[in-house]
């Protein structure tokens, strides 16, 4: 049987190349870098070779680079660590509705702890008003905290025209940008960000890395204690290996990016027209062009996604209804409940995600497999009519 994993922003496989450059750290230059003796200062320096290769990709400073265990020790820390920093100084936080869970269950921690946050609602294709942040914005308010790619819909917000009006006001500003770097272009001043969350496993890099750039000068409280690792920042041995394999998948990522832009953009348009063209009654989530190259969100109407996805996964198609971390709730997504969908139509979502190893023959299997998976499903509904 055919296979074909179509969901690379649930995570995306290791680069071979990626792997193969980790290996020695697991063996042979397998030191603790807090060490002093050869083994550590070896371990060291590929630590600081990373740093400056992860700076150098999103145009920072490599001491502004902390490194972490993923995206969501790095949303985390952005929130909570800048929220207990600047109590003194304010109380709010301005979030959007459509944040990643890393995001929102901090942001709803933090609530629940006597800080007060803000949702910003999104319009229909999923996009942040730069008004309503205008409008938003307090004496009190110490973090805008916007993501840069929706997980789910793909739709680019944007950053840089809101991180004017943060900067205008002096408020710190933070972006999961988890499912943008290595995909497209990243540079922090370009952003306007004072702070932003990536995660290897969706570069082609090891699972459990990750970082947060953090601008200098940004008043951060110390999120994990103990050694003074990560200039104090960030306690716990590093993950050398993991950390040496997400600066090698940057470097494959700065190579391939254009080329990978162009050929997934091509994919992703190619379903965006030919999927409404081959089943009637499905509807585009997610900005038509401003969105990642390789997301295209569809819900499918008179169908439980989850359906679709059981029914494709025996014919070998990986694909997903949204975000991996919340695959088991049986709630609709509050990401397209927030751009306007009822519940019935926001549990028909289908999310495809395409990535390096993904084909235009994977893509021709999917477009014969899916029209017929639907009609069968529809079949089914005693609410669908033809």
């Amino acid at each position: 049987m055919k296979k074909v994993y179509l969901d690379y922003a649930a995570t995306t496989p290791c680069d071979p190349e990626v792997v193969a450059a980790m290996t020695p750290y697991f063996f042979d230059k397998f030191g603790n870098a807090s060490s002093l003796h050869a083994y550590g200062q070896e371990a060291k320096k590929a630590l600081e070779d990373s740093r400056q290769t992860l700076a150098d990709f999103i145009g920072a400073q490599p001491e502004e680079i902390v490194f972490t265990s993923g995206g969501t020790e790095s949303d985390n820390y952005a929130l909570l660590g800048t929220a207990y920093a600047l109590q003194k100084k304010g109380d709010h936080i301005i979030t959007s509705a459509i944040e990643h869970h890393a995001i929102s269950e901090p942001a709803g921690f933090l609530e629940k702890n006597g800080f007060k946050v803000t949702y910003l609602p999104v319009n229909k294709d999923g996009l942040v008003s730069a008004e309503d942040l205008k409008k938003a914005v307090t004496d009190k308010t110490i973090l805008v905290s916007i993501m840069h790619a929706n997980n789910e819909i793909g739709t680019l917000q944007p950053i840089a025209e809101l991180g004017k009006i943060t900067r205008a006001k002096g408020i710190y500003f933070h972006t999961d940008a988890v499912q943008t770097v290595g995909h497209i272009p990243i540079n922090v001043d370009a952003l306007n960000v004072d702070m932003l969350s990536l995660s290897a496993h969706k570069f082609y890099g090891p699972k459990g890395v990750g970082a947060l750039y953090v601008r200098k000068g940004t008043r951060l409280q110390t999120f994990m204690r103990g050694g003074d690792q990560e200039k104090g920042r960030r306690a716990s041995t590093h993950n050398t290996p993991g950390i040496f394999g997400l600066a090698k998948a940057l470097e494959l990522c700065r190579d391939k990016m254009q080329e990978e832009i162009k050929f997934q953009t091509a994919l992703r348009d190619r379903l965006i027209k030919e999927i409404p063209l081959k089943i009637p009654q499905v509807r585009l989530n997610g900005h038509p062009s401003l969105r990642l190259p390789n997301n295209v969100n569809f819900s499918i109407k008179y169908i439980e996604g989850e359906s679709i996805l059981l029914t494709l996964d025996l014919l070998g198609i990986a694909c997903s209804t949204g975000s991996a971390c919340t695959s088991s709730s049986l709630e609709p997504s509050h990401v397209l409940l927030a751009i306007g969908l009822d519940h019935e139509t926001a549990h028909g979502s289908l999310r495809i995600t395409m990535g390096r190893w993904t084909k235009e023959s994977d893509i021709d299997y999917l477009l014969e497999k899916l029209p017929p998976v639907v009609e069968k499903l529809r079949a089914m509904s005693p609410l669908y009519e033809k």
